[in-house]
């Protein structure tokens, strides 16, 4: 587990036995390796993993509108319609994480939040922890982009937020926070 001042989650101990834990690079972003893992019918096999910082995501609601960012991602050529998200540091709770990266963000501060859920992500391949806010009372603050941070903030009415989220170009986080607060009637 990475000690960069991000917070990361503790894994349980193993249900099968762990031989051998390999790092086999690290980049200040995440770090990545392998266990070597006895199986249950006793042969071994070599499970690669990246481990990520754990991150939160927000749905922001102000009055009949969903706040989102707009912001090209290079690492998939795109500009993406997104939830404000961003990695939790170090001692903060989800909601504390989520309350923070929205203001910074978006340049609104949330008088209400709450936990939605939290989810293991890509478990074949990734270590990573997400959790979902729902965030009300909104009120204008400055934002405070991070210097690798382009992006644009909108408002999207409520009632097209599933469809939006769910067609292309979308990305998991997006559809996962959404559906959420559907689900618990929320928008």
């Amino acid at each position: 587990m990475s000690d960069d001042g991000r917070r990361h989650e503790r894994l349980p101990d193993p249900a099968w036995p762990v031989l051998e834990t390999e790092v086999e690079y690290e980049t200040g972003w995440f770090t990545g390796g392998y266990d070597l893992v006895e199986q249950p019918n006793g042969t071994t096999k070599r499970y690669y993993w990246a481990e990520l910082a754990t991150a939160v995501v927000v749905v922001a609601v102000a009055e009949d509108h969903v706040v989102f960012v707009e912001q090209y991602r290079p690492n998939i050529r795109q500009t993406q319609l997104e939830l404000p998200a961003g990695v939790v540091e170090a001692g903060e709770s989800f909601v504390d994480a989520g309350l923070r990266e929205l203001r910074e963000e978006t340049g609104f501060e949330a008088g209400s939040a709450a936990l939605l859920g939290d989810v293991w992500c890509s478990t074949g391949v990734l270590r990573h922890r997400r959790g979902f806010v729902f965030a009300t009372d909104l009120t204008p603050v400055e934002q405070d982009l991070d210097d690798n941070e382009f992006l644009s903030v909108r408002a999207v009415p409520v009632e097209d937020v599933v469809e939006l989220a769910t067609s292309a170009p979308t990305n998991d986080a997006t559809v996962e926070g959404v559906l959420l607060a559907s689900e618990e009637g929320l928008l």
